[in-house]
């Protein structure tokens, strides 16, 4: 099945979504990589929040696969901030550009997802004692969540100010005391550029339409401009906070422009400059990096594991290499669910994950491997959850054994580090990590 014929199923039927994390960013940057028309990320959300009904036909595909793509040159970004074509780095003793991590000594992450509500609320004490009872060491925890929300009252007055801080994470310093107490690697999740919260606050920050309204997608959701360095500054000094607390990775989510953009683009009013979309995204990378580094926090972006696949996503303005050159970490999305007939030339992705898992990380290396040096640390999240939407017959009930088969193909293509995907933050019991 070509990429063409993907995305008219996906127009034509939808894809329901259980689990949602990134669901219809799958469609949004197989539009934008192929041009094709198509409405998509249509009443869903990404990482963060509770699991909606299923939607569309049950047995539309999630998307299909493509040739792969050969990197953009980057071009030089505006001063002050950076320029993405040179990654960020370290000089070595002869002056030369050299990677250095951070964070030297963190352990080989096994990670699980956790919401603001679980990190503050009473189900924590079960997620503790499954990383205290297995080999899983590590919690990405929503410090700012898909709506834009501060998830715990930060007294910084310019968060103030630009946010609307909240209280689901009842006492954060309490929280990092517990993470430390049980050993665990603390990854801090900030959502970027998917921000009502700000959008409604500062609509100048925004898309605005012609009768001057803010702009949202079909789900009510806003996003803030990435052309605008005020929503830069305003994520960093989130993810420096975070750092202070004792954060030791800053994981940055919807890095991007809306879906469907290239549409739009002529029509909204928006501050913007002279540089596509893909440089602004990636020099926002860098200068997030730049900031980050010198407080030995680690940078991680999310990103589809399509992109491994398929063309640069001009539309949303993501490079899978622009922006990997640039982090410590890159968490390729690669759930079994979100690929459908015919890639990696499996009938049923989701009723063989391990087949499909080795497939998507061959392409990952393939992608990276260029960058030599600057190749980052390869850490996908993989899925631990049922993806019942596919319809009869063309999904399987997830448990011990598909999950240890995922982290098995992530082995053989050594691959050691993995993120666990579970929106209800309910993880399978029994499993050798």
């Amino acid at each position: 099945m070509n990429i063409t014929w993907a995305i008219l199923m996906l127009a034509l039927g939808g894809v329901g979504v259980q689990q949602e994390h990134h669901q219809t960013e799958v469609a949004a940057v197989l539009q934008s990589a192929s041009g094709i028309a198509l409405q998509a990320d249509q009443g869903f959300r990404g990482l963060g929040g509770a699991s909606p009904a299923p939607s569309g036909s049950a047995s539309a595909p999630a998307a299909s696969p493509s040739a792969s793509a050969l990197p953009e040159s980057p071009a030089p970004s505006g001063s002050p901030l950076p320029d993405a074509s040179a990654p960020a780095a370290s000089p070595g003793a002869a002056g030369a550009a050299v990677h250095t991590d951070p964070q030297p000594d963190a352990p080989k992450v096994k990670g699980i997802y956790v919401t603001a509500y679980s990190a503050g609320g009473s189900r924590m004490t079960t997620l503790l004692d499954l990383l205290d009872k297995t080999e899983l060491n590590s919690m990405v925890i929503d410090i700012k969540d898909d709506a834009g929300y501060i998830t715990y009252k930060t007294e910084n007055p310019e968060l103030q100010q630009m946010g609307n801080p909240q209280k689901f994470i009842g006492n954060i310093n309490e929280l990092m005391a517990r993470l430390e107490k049980h050993n665990v690697y603390p990854i801090a999740r900030i959502v970027v550029f998917k921000d009502t919260v700000l959008a409604k606050k500062h609509p100048e920050l925004s898309f605005v339409k012609s009768d001057g309204s803010v702009w949202s997608n079909g789900g009510g959701d806003s996003f803030v401009n990435p052309y605008n360095e005020k929503v830069w500054k305003y994520n960093v000094e989130i993810a420096k906070e975070a750092v202070k607390l004792g954060f030791k990775e800053i994981q940055f989510d919807y890095v991007r422009f809306p879906e469907g953009f290239e549409k739009r683009a002529d029509s909204l009013k928006y501050t913007k400059s002279d540089k596509s979309r893909t440089e602004v995204v990636s020099d926002f990378v860098q200068y997030a990096k730049k900031e980050l580094t010198p407080l030995g926090a680690r940078v991680s972006v999310d990103i589809f594991g399509y992109a491994a696949s398929v063309p640069a996503a001009e539309g949303i303005g993501q490079d899978f290499v622009k922006i990997s050159k640039n982090v410590d970490v890159i968490s390729p999305m690669v759930y079994p669910s979100h690929y459908s007939t015919g890639w990696f030339n499996v009938k049923d992705p989701d009723k063989n994950p391990y087949a499909t898992i080795k497939g998507s990380m061959v392409d990952t290396h393939k992608k990276l491997d260029p960058l030599g040096s600057y190749k980052p640390l390869i850490r996908p999240w993989i899925q631990d959850f049922t993806a019942s939407w596919l319809g009869s017959g063309h999904y399987i009930k997830y448990g011990k054994q598909q999950v240890q088969d995922q982290i098995r193909a992530l082995k053989e293509q050594n691959v050691d580090e993995f993120l666990l995907w579970n929106a209800n933050n309910r993880y399978t019991a029994g499993v050798q990590y």
